[in-house]
């Protein structure tokens, strides 16, 4: 049991290792800040190409989501940063991570998007179009506050997926918080900062996590 503590749950090295991680932290939120608000746009965009009533429009964003959805975002991290540079193409490890969680988390958000699209009933548009809105408009002021409500706990779930997936930008050395814990750690020879690392998680998501139940209780109540 001693020696589980002083491996684990060294406090000493903890402390220690606090302003690093939380220097990595302030990496992290900012990636969220970056990626976040992109990969929303991107997503909307992304659904409303996929409903389009033109067919090559909307085949085409249908096989982009899909392609994005299915390749794994470490692959796409790695190729991103590590793979175009033979092509003359080098980025940054900030730049690398920022594009390839925009192409991830945009094909995510597209499909939660498009689901909320489709759950608008077309009478709704229709009685909007009817009272002289275009469709600008309509699509504006009717179908989306109402497509975005019906899967506003998803949204927030995939919020919180990509707040977690923020930890694969240590494979391309960029100084997040798992990243700065994994320093300390091969420094110390104790997995104490990555215990620090995963508390500090913890107490990020578990609010969010209980938000999402709530609003799920609410929509379905």
């Amino acid at each position: 049991m001693e020696a589980i503590l002083t491996q684990f749950f060294n406090v000493e090295i903890m402390v220690k290792a606090l302003p690093l991680v939380l220097q990595g932290l302030g990496i992290t939120l900012l990636i969220c800040v970056v990626v976040i608000p992109l990969g929303l746009v991107g997503g909307l965009l992304a659904a409303l190409a996929a409903v389009s009533r033109n067919r090559a429009v909307r085949w085409s964003a249908i096989a982009l989501v899909d392609l994005f959805r299915a390749v794994p975002p470490l692959v796409l991290l790695i190729f991103i940063y590590a793979g175009l540079p033979f092509a003359g193409l080098s980025l940054s490890p900030f730049a690398a991570v920022a594009i390839g969680f925009f192409l991830n988390n945009s094909a995510y958000f597209a499909e939660i998007f498009r689901a909320g699209l489709l759950s608008v009933h077309k009478g709704q548009a229709e009685a909007a179009r009817s009272t002289g809105l275009t469709q600008n408009q309509t699509l504006i002021h009717v179908v989306l506050p109402q497509a975005t409500r019906n899967v506003l706990p998803d949204l927030m779930s995939n919020v919180v997926e990509v707040i977690k997936l923020t930890s694969l930008a240590s494979v391309v050395s960029l100084g997040e918080m798992l990243h700065a814990a994994g320093l300390v750690r091969s420094l110390t020879y104790n997995a104490s900062p990555l215990v620090l690392a995963a508390g500090i998680y913890l107490a990020m998501l578990w609010p969010l996590v209980r938000l999402i139940s709530r609003f799920e209780r609410r929509i379905a109540s």
